[in-house]
């Protein structure tokens, strides 16, 4: 068991997106919600297939093989035009570490 994988870390606008790509699963933890302590993570849930714009900042999640059941979100950056630009909070390393427990 390699606990020690790095996972795909992507920032939107509400939420720090973590891929498992060796297992295809991800979470997410929420922004501005919980506390300084206790950010609000979710559970592991598995997806299909990770889809990258590459012409925007637009990644859609598969949740499955015939691509039905999806989730799309938009990387946020430093003039975002999605949230107008607004910096959202950073996660610390161990936040990230704690969030990510449980792959490998």
């Amino acid at each position: 068991m390699n606990r020690n994988m790095e996972p795909l870390v992507v920032e939107s606008c509400h939420s720090t997106w973590l891929f498992d790509e060796d297992h295809h699963r991800f979470r997410r933890i929420l922004k501005g919600v919980g506390t300084d302590e206790h950010p609000v993570v979710t559970e592991w849930r598995e997806y299909h297939a990770l889809e990258v714009d590459t012409r925007s900042e637009l990644f859609t999640v598969l949740l499955n093989a015939d691509g039905t059941r999806r989730l799309c979100s938009w990387r946020h950056t430093h003039d975002c035009a999605e949230c107008g630009g607004h910096e959202t909070a950073e996660l610390s390393l161990d936040e990230l570490r704690r969030a990510t427990h449980g792959i490998g």
